[in-house]
């Protein structure tokens, strides 16, 4: 059926079921006095007025939204039980109420008055199709038209068979359609039938046992509470008859009362069990639409409530229900307290609906407003574990990195330690660890990662679920693209600076075994000549002596050259020791301070080293100060430094940073760490840098 169709069918039955229900209402206002009896059915009345409405609200929402025939079958059995009650209440008022106001009472309530065995059929065939509107396999088919064909000849048949009708216990009259030829005929066929719907029924039941064990944890989820009440059901309906058994009579106590409980089990249990497969399992993805109807349903509510008592309830209590001021207040009251009042019911249906999670809509906006204000690995990549997990009442999701030809997991929410990598085979993840659904990321074709989660054993994933993670690796995939560029960037840096590092151990060394060497023999020579000149040239004496004072300054100048490369005081006795050398040499006071801290990766002590030179030499050039202060400290597996003056200070915001405070800058964050300017006119300068102590530079 065309989209048209459709919702042009649902719209007529609907209008249909709101019609008899009614109808239905204005019958049992009239005839209350007859059924409000011991022995009349008022209370069940009611109850069938409520399914008249209830089944079929919620059959049309289905069929209209999912084109599920769960939903035409859901709004046929509120239509059996809406004419059902029709034809007894027809009846009712026509010959007990007001005998003769009604045309055809008795025709009209008997062929209604058994529509029940349709509705009640209805409730069976719905245990054998739900919840995909198809039988679990091929060979149920005959089932369901061994039913179909049990239920229209009983329907027959009880309209043809010459018999008392009976729509309440006080009052009765004969069958007034019934054949007399064929009554011989309608009795014996009449308890085939009724053995045949029996059988279709208990088939039906098997049905939903099998299509249990057989399905997948989504599935047993989602018919898990209406095969609950399928067997309530059976159990009361076994409890009735063994109590018309034992008692031998029509009218027994245990019967009445479980009677009774299946009639409440059949008109509330049965919408429930489907309403929390809707809500709680996302059936057939109905929760937004369950959500906004709620929050209509809500606002109704709530305003009708503040019309009634300002207009009404005020008005009755200053004895003028008809002004107009008050119908005016009561507007504005309503005006004023809309939008509060409205963002509050729609939180409140969401809860409803989505229980403590938040819904998809949320999920996908709080994750657009993280990636567009950062794209930093350690920040974006355990966010977006923990939205996903949040979003999906998962039990903890996973963001995976695709690293060479396998994905390696990169971030996790919560943080349950580390997974095996999954490979990749032919650009496609080959296997995800047992339990958990995942979800390829990839950007323009290329795959980058994955997202998986692992849901709890009472809320399986579902279609809605996984189309919400199938959205958020949508979005991911340029997130994943920033990050590996990130990563790349970062290990570039790290690879420069350890080749800088390497180049100036190497530098050293050579300096160290070649000129330095060099120069030291040099000294050694002009020494000897010195002494020899010293007798017969004292002029040629006193130039030697002047060269070897020149050879060893450039000696001491060409080490501490060596020194400030890469100083072996730094590879051998670390940071303090280094820095408090460099300290010893400066041209003001240097204070270095620490808390006791150890040796750390030569890559970290070789960045913060070298760092702390820099601040120290801006200091000494630019600072004017009088003392300076380097602070060396660890806290939570981070390692700081502060060099701190006392000098005139700068603005920072009109003074752009220099060669230098870049250099210190990509030291560190090729590290993954940190660097901070602080200062202003007059109060000095303070250069804090941060890196993880366990920072290591690639190979």
């Amino acid at each position: 059926m065309s989209d048209r169709a459709v919702r042009w069918a649902a719209w007529s039955v609907g209008s249909l079921a709101a019609v008899l229900a009614v109808a239905n209402v204005v019958l049992i206002v009239l005839a209350r006095h007859e059924l409000d009896t011991p022995e009349g059915d008022l209370p069940f009345n009611a109850v069938g007025a409520v399914a008249s409405l209830l089944y079929p609200a919620i059959g049309l929402l289905i069929a209209v939204r999912a084109r599920n025939v769960i939903g035409w079958l859901l709004a046929g059995i509120g239509m059996g039980y809406a004419l059902t009650d029709l034809g007894t209440l027809y009846a009712v008022v026509g010959l007990m109420t007001f005998p003769g106001s009604l045309p055809a009472a008795e025709a009209i309530g008997t062929v209604l008055g058994e529509m029940w065995i349709f509705a009640f059929s209805g409730l069976a065939f719905l245990l054998l199709l739900f919840p995909d509107g198809q039988p679990p396999s091929a060979r149920w088919r005959p089932v369901l038209w061994l039913g179909v064909g049990g239920i229209v000849a009983s329907y027959v048949g009880l309209l043809l068979k010459a018999r008392p009708i009976e729509p309440i216990a006080r009052l009765t009259f004969a069958n007034p359609i019934a054949v007399d030829r064929v009554g011989d005929a309608v009795g014996p066929a009449l308890v085939a039938t009724a053995w045949l719907t029996v059988i279709a029924v208990v088939a039906c039941f098997v049905g939903l046992i099998q299509r249990f064990r057989a399905g997948d944890p989504e599935l047993r989820q989602q018919i898990k509470w209406l095969g609950l009440v399928a067997a309530a059901g059976a159990f009361f309906i076994l409890t009735a008859f063994a109590g018309l058994v034992a008692c031998g009579c029509d009218d027994a106590v245990l019967s009445a009362i479980a009677f009774t409980a299946l009639v409440f089990i059949i008109i509330f249990g049965v919408p429930g069990a489907i309403a929390i497969a809707l809500l709680k399992y996302r059936l057939y993805d109905l929760d937004i639409v369950v959500s906004k109807t709620l929050v209509y349903a809500l606002l109704a509510a709530v305003f009708t409530v503040v019309y009634v008592a300002v207009v009404i309830g005020v008005g009755t209590a200053v004895g003028d229900r008809g002004n107009s001021f008050l119908t005016t207040l009561a507007a504005v009251a309503i005006a004023v307290a809309f939008q509060p009042v409205r963002e509050r019911v729609r939180h409140l249906a969401n809860r409803m609906v989505y229980g403590k999670r938040a819904t998809p809509y949320e999920v996908l906006a709080e994750f657009s407003d993280r990636v567009a204000t950062t794209y930093a690995a350690e920040d974006v990549l355990p966010r977006m574990a923990q939205i996903l997990a949040t979003g999906t009442g998962a039990a903890s999701a996973r963001v995976w990195l695709r690293s060479g030809e396998e994905l390696r997991a990169a971030a996790s929410w919560p943080e349950n330690g580390a997974a095996l990598p999954v490979p990749i085979a032919g650009e496609a993840a080959d296997r995800f660890p047992e339990g958990e659904h995942g979800m390829e990321v990839r950007h323009q074709g290329d795959l980058l990662g994955a997202l998986t989660v692992t849901m709890p054993p009472n809320d399986p994933m579902n279609p809605s679920k996984a189309k919400l993670v199938r959205d958020l690796a949508s979005q991911a995939g340029l997130v994943l693209r920033n990050v590996g560029l990130i990563e790349e960037l970062r290990a570039s840096r790290r690879r420069i600076v350890t080749a800088q590092d390497e180049r100036a151990k190497q530098l050293e060394r050579n300096l160290h075994d070649g000129a330095q060497q060099e120069l030291v023999a040099l000294g050694v020579q002009l020494g000897l000549a010195h002494r020899l000149a010293t007798r017969d040239a004292p002029e040629i004496a006193e130039m030697l002596d002047r060269l070897r004072a020149q050879a060893t300054g450039a000696l001491e100048n060409l080490r501490d050259l060596a020194r400030g490369i890469y100083p072996p005081l730094l590879a051998d006795k670390g940071l303090v020791v280094a820095l408090e050398a460099q300290a010893r040499k400066a041209a003001l006071p240097i204070d270095v301070e620490h808390d006791g801290i150890g040796r750390y990766a030569p890559e970290v002590e070789a960045a913060v080293y070298f760092c702390a030179l820099e601040a120290l030499q801006n200091v000494a050039k630019y600072a004017n100060a009088s003392n300076a202060r380097v602070r060396l400290s660890e806290q939570n597996g981070t390692l700081t430094f502060a060099v701190t003056d006392d000098g005139k200070g700068f603005d920072p915001g009109a003074t752009p940073p220099g060669t230098g405070v870049h250099g210190m800058k990509d030291r560190l964050e090729a590290l993954g760490g940190t660097l901070t300017v602080a200062s202003s006119p007059g109060s000095g300068t303070t250069v804090t840098g941060a890196i993880p102590a366990s920072a290591q530079v690639p190979g």
